[in-house]
């Protein structure tokens, strides 16, 4: 791994810090309200219109063909910037990759612009209420309409995020029930506003909205909108599941920004001659510092022609386990001004909390390590 940046790099960080210092909004409202997310669209089409939502695509789709490294620059220096998360991110960051790597050239076409600009936002129709963080429960189904040229989807996703403010929804739905679990499941990309379709929004602990439940009765999607192979989805899953939990979905500029203001909030609020505190920011950002140096292995694996495996599952442990103890370190420093604390930090940890939770629980990320990337036998 050569981890000396290029000249080339150098220039886009430089032009990359430029703009975002000169752009990047701050104080919105959480994008999981209906007025944050809109106030965030609004912030994420300034970002397209400089060719800055999405600089790893191709040119054509709205992109800059920029490399993954030059990826992970741009991402440090949008969260050195105090960027706001991407309300996009679902589509940009999970459903995109599985596009490029399973759509058909007219899918890509009339999908990435679109996604890009911030025109159709995508939702994760992947938990159901019996089939959480194990995927392959799920009984949301699908019947072939041979006479229409689609399929009629019927059944229920919850925990939908921000699935009541997007337009679109891309899920698993089992093709054929007759299949072993794994199998006979197929990959639908779904219009929210599709004839039989319901969403209902609900809160959170933090009080947001951006919860949903989808329900579907006999809604019809047209071959056009499956994505993979019929009956074969599972397998297109696991390249959104391994970039969600690997890669794309928390990128480590998000955390040493996180860990750069933890350490400026020790010298704030801390007496420095106390230890235990000094030395959770100190591991704080060490772990920070250790998962960018990860990811930067990551993405010369893959730009070696390798791709994301079961060890996507270690990551994710380790960034949502990591969040959560800076968050509490920070909430320790600031004491009792946690509890009306207006920067963030309040916010931040009632957000983490959910990370061991979502993309997967961790209990079930632990079970995947175990058995495909240490081999240990199933209980």
């Amino acid at each position: 791994m050569d981890l000396t940046f290029t000249p080339a790099e150098d220039a886009f960080r430089a032009e990359s810090r430029a703009w975002l210092e000169a752009n990047v909004p701050h104080g919105l409202r959480s994008g999981d309200t209906r007025d944050g997310f809109a106030a965030h669209l609004e912030w994420e089409r300034a970002l397209h219109e400089a060719r800055f939502a999405v600089v790893s695509w191709p040119d054509e789709y709205g992109g800059r063909g920029a490399t993954p490294m030059e990826w992970l620059i741009f991402e440090e220096e949008y969260y050195r910037a105090g960027g706001p998360q991407r309300v996009t991110q679902n589509g940009i960051f999970l459903l995109a990759p599985t596009v490029f790597e399973f759509g058909t050239k007219e899918q890509q076409d009339r999908i990435l612009p679109r996604m890009a600009a911030a025109e159709d936002l995508w939702c994760q129709g992947w938990s159901e209420p019996n089939a959480g963080s194990d995927l392959a429960a799920i009984q949301s189904k699908a019947v072939r309409d041979e006479a229409s040229g689609g399929w009629r989807l019927s059944g229920q996703k919850t925990w939908t995020t921000r699935g009541a403010f997007c337009t679109h929804l891309f899920g698993l739905f089992r093709s054929d029930p007759e299949a072993e679990r794994h199998r006979g499941l197929t990959y639908f990309l779904v219009p929210l506003d599709a004839p039989g379709v319901t969403v209902r929004g609900f809160g959170r602990l933090d009080g947001d909205e951006g919860f949903a439940e989808v329900f579907l009765d006999d809604v019809f999607v047209p071959d056009a909108d499956v994505l993979g192979a019929v009956h074969e989805g599972w397998g297109v899953a696991m390249v959104t599941t391994s970039s969600e939990r690997g890669l794309t979905l928390r990128s480590p500029g998000r955390f040493t920004a996180t860990a750069a203001r933890l350490i400026d909030l020790w010298r704030e609020r801390a007496d420095p001659d106390e230890a235990r505190l000094r030395d959770a920011v100190t591991r704080a950002s060490i772990d920070a510092e250790a998962y960018r140096w990860q990811t930067f292995l990551t993405v010369t694996r893959m730009t070696a022609g390798e791709q994301l495996g079961p060890e996507s599952s270690l990551t994710k442990v380790f960034w949502s386990d990591l969040d959560v103890r800076m968050h509490e370190t920070a909430l320790e420093l600031l004491g009792v001004d946690a509890e009306r604390d207006d920067t963030g930090w309040m916010k931040g940890y009632q957000f983490a909390l959910s990370g061991p939770i979502y993309a997967g629980t961790n209990e079930i990320q632990r079970n995947l390590i175990a058995e495909r990337v240490l081999g240990l036998p199933r209980r």
